[in-house]
């Protein structure tokens, strides 16, 4: 049984971070970034793309899931609305997985803090403030696990993800 982990969160909260550090510790991991699969430019939002960034996110993830060297699959993209989960999920083959999906959240002052630290050092735009914040409470009432990460490190976000997965009939070979 695969295990399949799905991290959501707005823009800035450290879903990447914690992914990245998570599929250091799970063994056989392979990490997919939702953005990866659209870092175009200039950045184009249409029915089109939208459709291509889909298909081209599902296609990878079956591959993941088809390929025997891989036991854990993290994929982390902001899916603001639950029907983006329930579409991608509905085109994988999850009958071996075992689905975790988990919801980075935070409070607005703590988001805005990590965002002023990212422009700090280069890594994203101011106008991400007006575009994340508002997006927060997409999150709450969405069918994910929790976790508020305004006073923890995307170590100890990854630590408590790692848990579960494990807890739950996961592996650690």
């Amino acid at each position: 049984m695969k295990n399949l982990i799905f991290i959501n969160g707005t823009m800035g909260v450290g879903k990447t971070t914690t992914s990245k550090i998570l599929q250091k510790q799970l063994p056989k991991s392979v990490f997919l970034d939702g953005d990866w699969c659209w870092d175009m430019y200039p950045f184009i939002v249409t029915e089109e793309t939208k459709k291509m960034v889909i298909d081209n996110i599902t296609y990878v993830l079956n591959n993941f899931i088809s390929c025997s060297e891989y036991e854990n699959i993290i994929f982390c993209w902001v899916m603001h609305e639950q029907s983006i989960i329930d579409d991608v999920l509905s085109r994988l083959v999850t009958r071996d997985c075992k689905v975790y999906k988990f919801s980075i959240i935070c409070s607005e002052e703590a988001l805005i803090a990590r965002i002023k630290e990212d422009i700090k050092h280069g890594i994203r735009r101011e106008d991400v403030i007006e575009r994340s914040v508002p997006r927060l409470q997409c999150y709450y009432n969405m069918d994910t696990e929790k976790i508020d990460v305004s006073n923890i490190s995307p170590n100890e976000a990854a630590e408590i993800i790692y848990k579960q997965v494990i807890s739950y009939g996961g592996t650690t070979s």
